[in-house]
């Protein structure tokens, strides 16, 4: 019996797709700042988006270019005791790089040879500050010509006195000329309150990189690719119609190929029957892991401008968002700057916004229109 071929297509949160569309730019931009030593603009970068867009794989694409010029990586996510817990990931490696130097294997995909002997001791009193224990590491790798990338995602959730230790922490190291880079990544809104910090100036100056939508024509090219990889053809209407419905949404285009893919099982060739209802399915999925999360953290005003939004066909004209709310038009553009911040809507064009999420509008309509917030909206008349 011939095995089952698995589905090519990787729509899980963090996982990486076959293939990184759309983020050439970036990932040049990333490999420079490795490349071009102590001082590039690069080495310190916040990757934002909604979610969706990439951030985490965009992450493990950067300790990805690190391991391919044998630095050393520490990843981690900004939950409660992070600081204990990067000083403990620096002990480890410290450990291993001096138990390694005679040896010269490989260390978390890094391989180190002939760095000489280091040691970080835990102190009677504890273990050591962070600002130590990444002093160790990084002065080791130098020798031997490579370096340190942390990489943090979820900023948004860290803990204020972490991100400040962490901060100053990694802003000596930078002034010192380390060979250390810090990649973090988190949704725009909530990473920006958190970097207002006065303490956390430094790492406002970060490079900001927002991972936007995916051209379709990359979006065709890539899923034909994959498709054709995998042994599978697609008849060119199916393709155009699977490209449409991913909007360039970097989740989407692995939801909807992995849709195609599960309702073509047994086929040789994806038609547009399967596409149509594919499509159908991952605009489903989209809405109770995207939508649904998105929509969570926000106010009741927030949820309400966005309904009054979710009535129009297309773009919404804030004139009519504001009445539809029964507020003042200064009143509800403080909610349109949040909902732009949050990168839930977009300007689109004079006195108007439109969703930045594909499919919002719908799921608006079917799931919260009908509830309490949506009673509250007045007709435009």
């Amino acid at each position: 019996m011939r095995a089952r071929q698995a589905n090519p297509f990787k729509p899980t949160a963090g996982a990486n797709p076959p293939l990184l569309v759309g983020r050439d730019d970036v990932l040049t931009e990333l490999s420079d700042a490795l490349d071009d030593g102590p001082g590039a603009p690069g080495r310190l970068t916040l990757i934002t988006g909604q979610r969706g867009a990439g951030k985490t794989v965009m992450l493990n694409a950067a300790e990805q270019l690190a391991a391919d010029r044998q630095w050393v990586v520490i990843s981690e996510t900004a939950t409660h005791g992070l600081v204990a817990r990067l000083v403990q990931a620096a002990m480890r490696i410290a450990e291993n790089l001096g138990h390694e130097q005679d040896r010269g294997r490989r260390l978390t995909g890094v391989s180190v040879v002939g760095l000489g002997s280091i040691s970080l001791a835990e102190r009677p009193g504890g273990p050591p500050p962070l600002r130590e224990a990444l002093e160790v590491v990084t002065d080791a790798t130098v020798r031997h010509g490579t370096g340190l990338l942390i990489t943090l995602d979820e900023i948004q959730g860290a803990e204020r006195a972490e991100m400040r230790e962490l901060a100053t922490t990694i802003q000596h190291l930078l002034r010192a000329d380390a060979e250390i880079a810090l990649v973090m990544a988190g949704l725009p809104a909530a990473s920006n309150d958190l970097l207002n910090d006065d303490v956390l100036t430094f790492l406002r100056r970060a490079d900001r990189v927002v991972l936007g939508d995916v051209p379709l024509d990359d979006v065709r090219q890539a899923l034909a690719a994959t498709f054709s990889a995998a042994g599978r053809q697609v008849d060119p209407r199916a393709l155009d119609m699977a490209t449409a419905a991913t909007n360039g949404y970097p989740f989407l285009i692995q939801l909807v190929g992995y849709h195609l893919w599960s309702r073509s099982r047994g086929a040789s060739t994806i038609t547009s029957t399967h596409a149509r209802e594919g499509i159908e399915v991952a605009r489903r999925k989209l809405g109770s892991t995207v939508h649904a999360a998105s929509l969570a953290p926000l106010s009741d005003v927030d949820r309400t401008y966005l309904l009054a939004m979710a009535r129009d066909e297309g773009p919404s004209r804030t004139a009519h968002v504001a009445r539809r709310m029964r507020v003042s038009a200064g009143y509800a553009s403080v909610y349109r700057e949040r909902l732009i911040a949050a990168q839930m809507i977009e300007p689109a064009g004079y006195g108007r916004v439109q969703f930045a999420l594909p499919y919002l509008r719908d799921y608006l309509r079917e799931h919260v229109a009908h509830t309490e917030l949506g009673a509250r909206l007045a007709d435009d008349e």
